[in-house]
C-alpha cells in the first residue's frame, strides 16, 4: 500500500515556486534557503514519478504535468483554508471561490445579479464566471456550478436542480415580415432564412407545440448562426431573418413592436432550466449558498426562470 503519511510533503513549496517563479523568492516566502525548497521540489517529482518544472538557468517554468498539477493543488488549499476558517468562526460560512459557468445572454441578464449581491453579503466569497453556451464537461474543466438551459444528459456524476423553464417564441422584425410575408406554416421553416444559437447536434431544429400541448421538433433552414443570445436579437432586428427566442429575451421588443411573432398557434414550447454542480457527499458551504440563492430567486415573479 502506498504511504500516506508524506503525501503533502513538498506542495506548498511547489506552489510557491509556480507562483513566485523562483526557488529564491519560494524561499524568501516561506522562510526557507532555495536549497531546500528546490530539494522539496524534487522529492516531490520523484514521489509522483513525473517532472512539475522545467528547470534552466535562467528561469522555471511549469510543465503540463505541472501546470495541471498546481490547479489541483491550488483547489485544493483553498478548500483547506475556507473550511479552517468555517471551524474558526464555529459556523459553516462561505469562504474561497467558486468557479460558474453561464449560458451568455441568459447569464448576464439574470444571474450575475444574484451573484453581484452574494458577493456583497459574504466578504470572503469570490467568483470566476465564464460564459459559454458550450456544453462543458463539468468534472474535467473543473467547474464547482453550470446554469444549463434544455433537456439533460443522464450524468451520474452531477446533481441537478431544476430552477425553472423559460417559454420559446418565433419572431421577426417587421420588417422582415413586409419583405417575406409569415410563414404560413411550420413546414416553411425549412426554406426561409433562420437565426439559429449554438447546436448540439448536426441538424438544426426548433422545438415547436400544437394546440394539444404536444411537442414536436422541426428542422429549419440555417443563414445565421450565433453562440449569443443577444447577438442573435441583434441580428433578427435587423431583419437578418426569423429566429426562436425565449420570451424572457424578447419581450419588450414585441411589446413595443420592435419584433413581430409568428406561427403563434406553435409557440409555447419550453426548456427546463437546471442548476448542476459534481456530486459529492459534502456541498462546501460556498456553494450551497449560490445553489440556494438561486433556487431562491426562481421563486421570484419576473427572476426569468419562469415564463
Amino acid at each position: 500500500m502506498r504511504d500516506q503519511s508524506r503525501r503533502f510533503d513538498g506542495l506548498p513549496e511547489f506552489v510557491e515556486t509556480a507562483r513566485t517563479g523562483s526557488f529564491t523568492a519560494a524561499g524568501r516566502q516561506l522562510n526557507l534557503t532555495p536549497s531546500a525548497v528546490g530539494k522539496s521540489v524534487s522529492r516531490l517529482e520523484e514521489r509522483m514519478g513525473t517532472k512539475l518544472l522545467h528547470r534552466t538557468t535562467r528561469r522555471l517554468t511549469l510543465t503540463h504535468e505541472g501546470e495541471a498539477y498546481l490547479e489541483t493543488c491550488i483547489s485544493v488549499f483553498g478548500e483547506l483554508d475556507g473550511m479552517e476558517r468555517s471551524l474558526a468562526t464555529g459556523r459553516t460560512c462561505p469562504v474561497g471561490r467558486v468557479r460558474v459557468d453561464l449560458p451568455a445572454a441568459f447569464g448576464r441578464k439574470h444571474v450575475m445579479p444574484i451573484l453581484a449581491d452574494l458577493s456583497l453579503l459574504h466578504a470572503a466569497l469570490d467568483f470566476s464566471v465564464m460564459f459559454s453556451e458550450r456544453t462543458i464537461d463539468v468534472v474535467d474543466e473543473g467547474a464547482d456550478l453550470v446554469v444549463r438551459i434544455g433537456d439533460l444528459d443522464d450524468d451520474s456524476d452531477l446533481v441537478a436542480r431544476q430552477l425553472g423553464t423559460q417559454k420559446l417564441v418565433i419572431c421577426a422584425s417587421p420588417s422582415y415580415v413586409e419583405t417575406h410575408g409569415s410563414p404560413p406554416n411550420v413546414a416553411d421553416l425549412s426554406t426561409r432564412d433562420c437565426i439559429i444559437g449554438w447546436r448540439r447536434s448536426a441538424r438544426p431544429t426548433w422545438l415547436l407545440r400544437d394546440i394539444g400541448g404536444r411537442t414536436s421538433r422541426q428542422e429549419v433552414k440555417v443563414r445565421h448562426e450565433f453562440s449569443d443570445g443577444d447577438a442573435m436579437v441583434q441580428a433578427t432586428l435587423s431583419g437578418s431573418g426569423l429566429c426562436q427566442l425565449p420570451t424572457w429575451l424578447v419581450a419588450e421588443h414585441l411589446r413595443d413592436g420592435r419584433l413581430v411573432s409568428v406561427l403563434d398557434r406553435f409557440a409555447g414550447a419550453e426548456m427546463p432550466i437546471h442548476a448542476l454542480w459534481p456530486r459529492s457527499r459534502y456541498v462546501y458551504p460556498k456553494l450551497r449558498v449560490v445553489i440556494d440563492a438561486l433556487a431562491q430567486a426562481a421563486l421570484e415573479p419576473g427572476s426569468g426562470f419562469n415564463p
